[in-house]
């Protein structure tokens, strides 16, 4: 479980890190540009979008780095992720995988305990 949750958050962060982009770069695009009328305008949490463009997939990656040696907190850190992509960009046909990969490496992570140890983390 602790590989599992490992490949799924470093996948999810990477494909989180081409949604951030693309949210990035939109929103600056329109500060720069202006709106353009029933085409491009400006988002209404438009600061949530650029901080959570950065700092999700950032979280991914390194909860999934965590999901071998620590795999409490890195399933924390991937189940924060999920959480953080999907209040700032919805569930979309974009974020439909990072946001699963990361909720499902999350549980994984979570539920994953040393196989020496009788308990999983406490």
């Amino acid at each position: 479980m602790r590989n599992a949750a490992l490949v799924l958050g470093i996948i999810a962060g990477l494909i989180g890190m081409l949604v951030g982009f693309f949210s990035f770069g939109y929103v600056e695009a329109i500060e720069h540009f202006g709106e353009i009328d029933g085409l491009a305008e400006q988002l209404e949490n438009a600061d949530l979008v650029q901080m959570t463009s950065i700092i999700a997939p950032m979280l991914a990656i390194a909860g999934g780095a965590m999901a071998r040696a620590r795999a409490l907190w890195g399933g924390v850190l991937l189940l924060v992720s999920a959480a953080g992509m999907y209040h700032a960009f919805g569930f979309n046909v974009f974020t439909m995988f990072p946001i699963a990969f990361a909720a499902v490496g999350g549980v994984l992570g979570v539920a994953a305990g040393k196989p020496d140890e009788p308990k999983a983390h406490f």
